[in-house]
């Protein structure tokens, strides 16, 4: 084999791998957030929770990102280990598509079809119709790269020592041990069963040394999940760590299965003569087979998972993400769940942090405001690290309408932070007080909690999806407006407690300068409801 032949391999599998790439992120584009609201949505029992992940799979070409938004969405606390399991079982099944195209070999007309998806992308003005053109292009370049690499490994037919390493595969132990080895590389069982049909297709290897290799690539395919659980929460772990049992048990079912049944024989009696074939139907058959042996007991599955990874998640605060990892790359497709949750746990601080600052207008205690002080410090963090993942999601191939909600997503975080700040103003007015030994009337204390109060049910509304998001904005709106109100007419109460002696000075200005603080958490708080 020359190094020429080499080159030409490489550049045959980068084609491939790009393809695939390419057509997944097009059919992804085109389905918008549909697929993602299917993927919460319909999973509400493990048998929908499979025909769903076959569906979607079959759709973005991956089983791979399908578990990864899988692992996202439980982390998000969107699913449960359950439903997760149903679909993970799902997507083994839809990933084997791929292997039933590259048989269909159309690779002499792979050119044409990567023409016309440029042409789509270039001249078409509907951007639903440039993400078929990607699409295209994709299934073209898959093709392409398909044959390169055929072509590519032509001379190692003649090379005795590669067919010798060729015949070893029949070893279930090795052949396992390749097919895992090199879909834990590439990460793709999709692609790495398409070498497979590429060495076949040369006369490389037969159904009898591939069909070990094929169940290997299932149990490599699964490290994509599993580094992406990494950082997430036990229980997204957990779903990580249920793919790879289903695959590992499914494979050591089929191994024991072969020595019993001819399970090669029944391949090429499906399609004599054509191993390519032959390899697409039994990476199919495996994982419909595993799949109808193993989701009745889905749930077993669960619970050894639950043995296995134990314990509970802390519940406290820290200084730390908990549904994002910014310095990590993140498919598009669970992006926008996991960060609505971090927004969510923002919000959820962050309303706290308000309902500690004004828990006692005159006198707030060390020990609370010190957690006042901590939280916001978490708010501040919290709000730089959502804006980093914004930006980088940002910079990835997003649809309008998921561009459109990110963007919003980044209206919310700064108006959440500016919140903190003036809780924290508060807080440190109230600190004063105590200090300086001030206090406010009771028809003071009475007005601001009137204002509390307000703003306390605006943060109830703001992100309630009990509510449309016309029904928010005009709720909020109204609250908002009261606020203003209340704001202008206790103003006008307070100036003539000074100007009677009922309140002092110092104390009458600081007790302004809580009114201005609340009547902003208001106006942010309408800002939110807005986005």
């Amino acid at each position: 084999m020359k190094l020429t032949d080499i080159f030409a391999l490489l550049g045959g599998l980068a084609l491939f791998l790009y393809g695939m790439k390419i057509m997944g992120d097009g059919l992804e584009l085109a389905a918008g957030t549909q697929l993602q609201k299917i993927l919460e949505k319909l999973t509400t029992n493990r048998f929908l929770g499979m025909l769903v992940g076959l569906i979607v799979t079959a759709v973005i070409q991956s089983s791979s990102a399908t578990t990864v938004m899988v692992v996202g969405f439980v982390n998000a606390g969107l699913m449960n280990l359950n439903q997760a399991v149903g679909v993970i079982m799902g997507a083994n099944i839809g990933t084997t598509v791929t292997g039933q195209l590259i048989a269909m070999d159309i690779g002499t007309v792979a050119p044409v079809i990567a023409f016309i998806g440029v042409i789509l992308i270039l001249f078409a003005k509907k951007q639903k119709v440039n993400y078929f053109g990607m699409v295209i292009v994709g299934l073209g370049i898959l093709f392409i790269g398909m044959t390169t690499m055929s072509e590519a490994m032509k001379p190692l037919r003649e090379v005795p020592e590669f067919r010798s390493l060729m015949t070893n595969f029949t070893n279930p132990f090795i052949g396992v041990l390749a097919g895992l080895v090199v879909t834990c590389i590439i990460q793709s069982s999709s692609a790495s069963v398409g070498i497979l049909q590429a060495m076949a297709s040369q006369g490389l290897i037969g159904i009898g040394g591939a069909m070990y290799v094929v169940f290997g690539q299932n149990i490599g395919t699964c490290i994509t999940a599993m580094l992406a659980s990494i950082g997430s929460n036990k229980n997204a772990r957990r779903a990580a760590l249920c793919h790879v049992l289903f695959n590992v048990i499914g494979t050591a079912i089929f191994i024991g299965v072969s020595f019993i049944l001819p399970i090669d024989q029944w391949m090429i009696s499906l399609a004599p003569g054509d191993t390519v074939r032959q390899i697409a139907n039994l990476h199919t058959f495996f994982n419909i087979a595993a799949t109808l042996l193993l989701l009745p007991f889905s749930s077993v599955l669960g619970k050894i998972a639950l043995k296995l990874i134990k314990g509970e998640d802390k519940a406290e605060a820290e200084m730390r993400l908990e549904f994002l990892d910014s310095g990590k790359s993140i498919e598009t497709s669970v992006a926008i769940v996991t960060l609505e949750a971090e927004l969510n746990r923002m919000e959820n601080v962050t309303r706290d942090n308000f309902n500690l600052a004004t828990s006692d207008f005159n006198h707030l205690e060390q020990t609370l405001f010190a957690k006042v002080n901590y939280q916001e410090e978490l708010i501040d963090y919290l709000n730089k690290e959502i804006k980093k993942f914004i930006i980088k999601t940002n910079q990835s191939n997003l649809s309008k309408e998921a561009s459109k909600t990110v963007n919003r997503f980044l209206v919310i975080t700064s108006n959440l932070e500016r919140i903190g700040d003036h809780a924290l103003n508060v807080a440190e007015h109230a600190r004063q007080c105590l200090e300086h030994n001030l206090t406010f009337s009771d028809t003071g204390l009475k007005e601001l909690n009137i204002i509390r109060t307000a703003i306390q049910e605006m943060f109830s509304i703001a992100n309630n999806k009990a509510y449309t998001p016309a029904e928010r904005k005009e709720k909020v709106y109204i609250l908002e407006a009261s606020v203003d109100k209340y704001t202008e007419q206790f103003r006008k109460n307070h100036i003539d407690r000074v100007t009677n002696g009922v309140c002092n000075i110092e104390s009458g200005i600081l007790y302004d300068e809580i009114l201005t603080d609340l009547e902003r958490v208001a106006d942010h708080l309408m800002n939110i409801a807005e986005s």
